[in-house]
């Protein structure tokens, strides 16, 4: 009979295409796992992996037993939580993706206060961008993931716990008249320099300011949020950061302003994108409450004229 440990070291083989390396993640020895994986393919009648001494390819039947067993592990996975569902409150260890763009300046504001009021939560975090942590948290590599919405997400279950707005910020030097708010078209968006491409914070900046998503014409495209104030701190353009990043980004930079940009919102949404059958459902919804409390508490409502 298959067992769900062959499931799980198939998984990795699949994974890293390497079994060596598939071996190291699973903890065992590379010939525990090869021997795991022939009789595997032995039961079921069939060769999941083609390999030589240089590549492993997954065979095309193989892939459709791959993605079966995914889908069980998941199950299993989910079957062992049902026992646990009667232990106190972030009582378990629990492992979240959250993005570049917000996890910075999230975790900092709330992680203080889950761990006073839950000392024995163990978090493991996964910075990755959207695409990378949607497909782990799909393969259940994850139990949740800190997103900022609008992002497709089918399939998946959201818990939002914040909406913000975007600040304009610019070089004092640079800012004209002395304004409460901005509009997208009071700004030259030749010199607005954005993320580059690949980050939801680019589409939503777009978003925001009414223009097409593959606007390309950006003076300076960037991996960090923290890169771009530097540049607009040395006079090389302007640019646009969610409230949540103000404090740690703009605050104490006196040679910065930051506007409040006055387009339709909230112009981003934040939210805990959980499997539609996950079954910790509770605690994520405490911890929902709980980073809106924190949130609110940090993130001033006006934050006009830095």
């Amino acid at each position: 009979m298959v067992s769900i440990k062959q499931i799980v070291y198939a998984l990795a083989v699949e994974k890293t295409l390497h079994f060596k390396k598939a071996a190291d993640a699973c903890h065992v020895s590379q010939s525990t796992l090869s021997t795991a994986i022939h009789e595997l393919e032995k039961q079921l009648g069939t060769v999941i992996f083609e390999r030589n001494n240089k590549h492993v390819f997954v065979t095309q039947q193989g892939q459709l037993l791959l993605d079966k067993a995914r889908k069980i592990k998941l199950e299993v996975d989910e079957f062992m939580m049902l026992s646990q569902l009667n232990n106190s409150p972030l009582s378990r260890s629990m492992k979240i993706g959250v993005i570049p763009t917000i996890g910075p300046f999230l975790l900092p504001k709330v992680l203080p206060e889950v761990r006073r009021q839950y000392p024995e939560f163990k978090l493991k975090i996964i910075e990755e961008q959207s695409h990378v942590l949607t497909d782990m948290l799909r393969q259940g590599e994850l139990d949740a993931a800190i997103l900022a919405l609008p992002y497709q997400i089918d399939g998946l279950m959201a818990f939002n716990f914040w909406q913000e707005d975007f600040y304009w910020v610019s070089h004092k030097d640079e800012s004209g008249a002395r304004l409460q708010e901005i509009t997208s078209e009071q700004f030259d968006i030749a010199k607005l320099m954005l993320l580059k491409d690949g980050h939801c914070l680019k589409d939503h900046a777009l978003s925001a300011c009414n223009l097409p998503q593959d606007q390309k014409d950006t003076s300076f495209d960037s991996t960090s949020l923290h890169t771009l104030i530097q540049m607009v701190a040395g006079k090389i353009g302007t640019t646009l950061v969610p409230q949540m990043a103000l404090d740690q980004l703009v605050k104490g930079e006196s040679e910065l302003v930051a506007l409040h940009l006055n387009e339709p919102g909230p112009h981003r949404t934040i939210a805990m994108v959980v499997r539609p059958n996950y079954v910790r459902t509770n605690d994520i919804t405490i911890l929902q409450k709980l980073f809106e409390k924190e949130l609110s508490k940090h993130c001033v409502m006006s934050y006009c004229g830095i």
